[in-house]
């Protein structure tokens, strides 16, 4: 739905763009929280001009909005939102440990494993090792030890049965590694708890509702209200 006027003024922007898994979670986070923003589709190959302004290297997700807010990456955004109205019943670090496994873990997301899922996902551009030496490094680093957390108690989550803001972090590239090959996914990965903890994620009402397509903005466009 477009934005009201009288939210237009109010409202922080959110520089989306729909497949992008760093986009993806903020978008999560932001619904989680209940948290509405106006959301501003983009189009990576033309770029508009009030993002660049914002942010000159051209990425999103970017969040703008009154009183200085000015939050240029996925993580942030997902902290900014779950500090300011995390939702009820879900997991929250507990302990000083708590809150260092869970960057561990993110850490681990956006480093090791998101080089090795490029790799895997575009061997033609990351010709140093072959498609399925990138799968193994990506299982090795990141999803073999995942299974583990899962596994452990039979968790529904990655920290119990409460899903939490690592969860969310999570989903979008995971979902992504299990899209290069499905069959392989489902047949050979041999990551049962993985397969089950994101096929929940993604077949919940949270995630479908922070998929729907929106046409590119434009300057002069009413904002959507998401």
């Amino acid at each position: 739905m477009t934005c009201p006027a009288a939210a237009a003024d109010t409202l922080p922007v959110l520089y989306s763009f729909r497949r992008c898994p760093y986009a993806m979670r903020a978008r999560l986070a932001l619904r989680a929280c209940g948290l509405p923003v106006r959301l501003r589709e983009v189009v990576l190959r033309q770029k508009p001009a009030a993002l660049l302004a914002l942010n000159p290297a051209g990425t999103v997700p970017v969040l703008h909005g009154p009183q200085g807010l000015l939050l240029l990456h996925s993580l942030e955004i997902m902290r900014w939102a779950f500090a300011k109205q995390a939702p009820a019943g879900w997991w929250q670090p507990r302990s000083p440990a708590e809150v260092a496994l869970e960057a561990q873990w993110l850490h681990a997301n956006d480093g090791d494993f998101k080089r090795a899922l490029d790799g895997y996902k575009y061997p033609e551009r990351h010709p140093s090792q072959s498609a399925q030496d990138w799968r193994e490094q990506a299982v090795a680093g990141q999803l073999r030890p995942l299974e583990a957390q899962l596994q452990s108690h039979g968790q529904a989550h990655v920290w119990g049965a409460e899903p939490g803001l690592l969860d969310l972090a999570l989903w979008p590239f995971v979902r992504q590694f299990a899209q290069v090959d499905a069959a392989w996914w489902d047949r050979a990965s041999g990551l049962d708890a993985v397969r089950a903890w994101l096929r929940r994620g993604l077949s919940g009402p949270l995630f479908e509702s922070v998929m729907d397509k929106y046409p590119a903005w434009q300057p002069g466009d009413a904002d959507v209200l998401f």
